[in-house]
């Protein structure tokens, strides 16, 4: 029990890297995870309600930190093509290029540098750890579709080739394959 309680307070002091009192770089550390967010969100998840989910919020406050991001010209809004009611939100290019000041940057670095395993590793443990603790809260967190209940994969052969076509099975929708590895706050992991 020693190691996790260590292991735990090793995440508490990454986390002051991500949560941080006023500002870096003119944004507050929830408007640099909504940033952060809507750069890797897939289509289905660029909603202001996805967004206060994940950044753990209200939807006023997450109108608050569109709005912010939006003044400052980093993400725009858009009416969605199939439902008039709904906005897409996307990060614009200003919005891509101001990313790499990211003050996550440094935790970024120090886990590029170690070998792959190590870092699929890392991953893995800190997706087990979220992954029990949503089982134990009953809740879901955010992750990529290639990890989801709902992604369905048929893959076809003719003439020797083979080709793999992806669709959300929540949303009734096709995927791109570029797609399968961006997040979703509609995440569901397999359960075991």
């Amino acid at each position: 029990m020693i190691l996790a309680r260590e292991a735990i307070e090793l995440v508490g002091q990454i986390a002051r890297i991500l949560w941080f009192e006023g500002t870096k770089h003119g944004l507050r550390d929830r408007e640099w995870m909504a940033l952060r967010f809507l750069s890797r969100a897939n289509r289905f998840s660029r909603t202001p309600s996805a967004l206060a989910s994940y950044v753990g919020t209200t939807r006023g406050t997450a109108s608050f930190i569109i709005g912010e991001l939006e003044r400052l010209g980093y993400i725009e809004r858009k009416r969605s093509a199939t439902d008039k009611r709904s906005v897409m939100l996307s990060v614009t290019h200003q919005g891509k290029k101001f990313l790499v000041r990211d003050p996550i940057s440094v935790l970024l670095e120090a886990i590029a540098v170690l070998d792959d395993e190590t870092k699929i590793q890392f991953r893995d443990t800190l997706r087990h750890v979220l992954d029990q603790s949503d089982a134990a809260e009953q809740r879901h967190h955010t992750d990529v579709c290639r990890r989801c209940i709902f992604l369905r994969e048929d893959r076809t052969t003719a003439d020797g080739k083979t080709t793999v076509e992806f669709s959300c099975r929540l949303f009734r929708a096709p995927i791109a394959e570029a797609e399968v590895d961006l997040l979703c706050t509609n995440f569901e992991h397999h359960r075991q």
